[in-house]
């Protein structure tokens, strides 16, 4: 992938609109690209292009840079560039493995991960890479399974493997040569569904085809239904014609029921007989939703802009944005014009000024026709990502211009408790919970996932993550947290997919920001969001944008593992430090998993253990909720007790916890001296 390769909404609905218009040859640039197999496969990788664009927004006030300084002294700043050999700046973190892509994904993009007993399962756009990562320093390679369909985001229930698929070029049978047709029945545009049974050699199970296809999906055991799995789908693509599949239809819903927009697909999948997956209901849950306000380029967007400008781009207004045409869009409109006067070879300058004539007034038409029309433009008609969390009963959704919040205790029939919309984001891209449900995080993808959006002139609160309180089944807004470290120009760097950690009475995440690397940060305090560890690499390429960097990062087992774009699969550990001790690692890492999902979020449950009551201790030390000669005599008590055995330690466990009863009563942090007390008490009882 290139940068083009994500293009923003606006810019990809121009492209498109303008592809239309022109000429067949021009709607082929911008609704595909290839492959490094030679596959057709949707440009809009992250971000797709709106089917409903937002009204022009009203002038932004100036809005407060990220860094008070650039040259600030951060490491990650000025890491020297490579695909293989770039500088690395670590802090916090352990780098315990660095593998390269196998050969057959070597030069393609690698995107999402999950996870199955010892297995981390990794996407890429030509297929699925399998990696066994019970030695986390020799991750081995299980089965590369070539099988081309962007973006390949996948997921696991059981020995079931749940693989996304949207682009065009995705084949029913895996082939590689791709499907050159408009229409085609030969085309997988949907969930793919393998049994792993034997995971060396993944068994196509069927496939579940939807008319939007899939650019994520979410996997949901609902805790009342041990017969069924269901998918959430979240298909971004533009409506596949009613030719290829029957029922797609791309009107507006209030001129066709069944439209395929403003809706997600709920697959129900029969755990007895998986083959007979099919599409149980399609849920409107954006009804009523208007377009909300959105933010104009920021101040390093302008910059670039006008460099482009000088060397003679194609720049285009459009929706209230200043938007560069990439080069991938120009070229086959100006070979239309060339080959249209009879002519051969380069376009001269007057084709140029004739395609600027053009593209200038086709687009003042568009926004004519669009201004004309009634009322507030409507708002999101998919979802990027869904987050489900069975547990707690309720999904967050990830919806293009709003963030949703979902009860999901119907799972065929989620159904939207609210939604908020924030002008400071451009995409609605994924949503965390934290782990007792009082607090939910989301990202903006501003950029889509392919622009540099982490320079020194872009504001703080763009492409950053926004920390929302749940009370009484809403959200209220806390703060943003965005990557502290100024990155170049020729890397993308955006909010994008990551992970709680669970270290216990703590909010701690690790995020992937693409090219921004990994950064590791404390969002317990909601309004206060603080870093606490990061791990980065120079550019892929330090003369031109490149894609690479961590498309996703996630903590399974004690294992940190990053799927990287370009590079291949990174795996990391925690470190103690001043934010983060020994013993609250020691206690994260007794938390294991069967399985884990990029969008399926699992309640972490602490077993009775020694490093659980002492990582209770060390945060009450760190706060200052304990004295310190309190803090010693506890250690000292958990040490002698541990020492012993049966029943003299229980008796002494037991007579530890009744003092420390007595004293939470009289602390300002009692939550976290009585999650203190149920832990000894927890090792008392054996």
């Amino acid at each position: 992938m290139t940068q083009s390769s994500f293009p923003s909404t606006s810019r990809s609905r121009a492209c498109a609109f303008l592809s239309i218009a022109f000429a067949a040859g021009a709607l082929a640039a911008c609704a595909s690209q290839t492959s490094s197999a030679g596959v057709p496969i949707v440009a809009a990788a992250p971000m797709p292009a709106a089917e409903i664009a937002p009204p022009a927004p009203p002038a932004a006030p100036e809005p407060p840079m990220r860094y008070e300084q650039a040259g600030s002294g951060d490491p990650r700043e000025g890491l020297a560039p490579g695909l293989f050999d770039a500088g690395e700046a670590i802090w916090n973190l352990r780098l315990v493995s660095a593998t390269p892509p196998e050969e057959p994904f070597v030069g393609s993009t690698n995107s999402d991960l999950a996870f199955t007993g010892n297995y981390a399962i990794q996407g890429n756009y030509d297929g699925i890479q399998v990696w066994d990562i019970s030695d986390p320093a020799k991750p081995a390679s299980v089965v590369t399974y070539v099988c081309p369909a962007s973006q390949s985001d996948v997921s696991v229930y059981g020995n079931l493997l749940f693989v996304s698929g949207e682009g065009l070029g995705g084949r029913l049978d895996c082939g590689e040569q791709g499907v050159q047709e408009a229409v085609s029945h030969h085309r997988l545009r949907g969930i793919r569904i393998f049994d792993i049974s034997n995971i060396a050699e993944p068994q196509y199970v069927a496939n579940v085809q939807t008319c939007r296809g899939s650019h994520t999906h979410t996997v949901l055991k609902h805790p009342d239904d041990d017969d069924n799995v269901y998918i959430y789908v979240s298909g971004s693509a533009p409506v596949r014609p009613a030719d290829e599949l029957a029922g797609c239809s791309s009107a507006m819903p209030w001129e066709d029921p069944n439209s395929a927009l403003f809706r997600i697909e709920v697959i129900r999948v029969p755990l007895a007989n998986p083959a007979e997956a099919a599409i149980a209901s399609s849920p409107r849950i954006f009804e009523e939703l208007v377009a909300p306000p959105r933010h104009g380029p920021s101040p390093a967007d302008l910059a670039e802009i006008e460099e482009a400008r000088l060397r003679g781009a194609f720049i285009i207004e459009f929706q209230g944005q200043t938007i560069e045409l990439p080069d991938q869009y120009v070229a086959p409109m100006l070979d239309s014009i060339v080959k249209a006067r009879g002519g051969e070879g380069e376009a001269t300058a007057a084709d140029s000024a004739a395609l600027r004539t053009y593209v200038d007034q086709r687009i003042a038409g568009m926004q004519d026709a669009e201004a004309e029309e009634d009322g507030p433009a409507p708002g999101p008609t998919q979802c990027h990502d869904i987050t489900v969390y069975p547990a707690i009963g309720l999904a967050g959704g990830a919806c293009e211009g709003y963030g949703l919040l979902l009860d999901i205790a119907d799972p065929a029939n989620p159904k939207r408790l609210a939604a908020v919309s924030d002008s400071n984001f451009a995409y609605w891209h994924s949503a965390t919970f934290n782990n007792d449900g009082t607090a939910i995080l989301f990202t903006d993808e501003w950029g889509g996932g392919g622009g540099p959006k982490c320079r020194a002139g872009d504001p703080m609160e763009w492409g950053a993550n926004a920390i929302f309180a749940i009370e009484d089944g809403e959200m209220d807004f806390r703060s943003y947290y965005k990557l502290p470290a100024v990155q170049t120009s020729q890397e993308n760097c955006v909010a994008h997919n990551g992970s709680l950690i669970p270290v216990p009475g703590r909010d701690i995440m690790i995020q992937a920001w693409y090219q921004g690397g990994l950064s590791l940060f404390d969002w317990t305090d909601r309004a206060n969001p603080m870093e606490i560890g990061y791990f980065d690499r120079g550019p892929v390429n330090g003369e031109q944008m490149a894609s690479g960097g961590s498309w996703s990062v996630y903590w399974y087992n004690g294992a940190i593992v990053s799927s990287e774009i370009a590079r291949g699969l990174d795996v990391l550990e925690l470190k103690p430090s001043g934010f983060l001790t020994q013993n609250e690692i020691d206690a994260a890492n007794s938390v294991r998993l069967d399985q884990l999902n990029s969008q399926g979020q699992p309640i972490f449950e602490w077993p009775a253990t020694f490093a659980l009551a002492r990582a209770y201790v060390d945060q009450l030390e760190r706060s200052t909720e304990l004295a310190e000669a309190r803090v010693a005599r506890v250690r000292e008590a958990l040490d002698a007790a541990e020492a012993q055995s049966g029943s003299y330690r229980a008796s002494a466990l037991q007579a530890l916890a009744d003092g420390l009863a007595g004293a939470s009563a009289r602390s300002s942090d009692s939550g976290k001296m009585d999650k203190l007390v149920e832990a000894v008490r927890r090792l008392a009882a054996g």
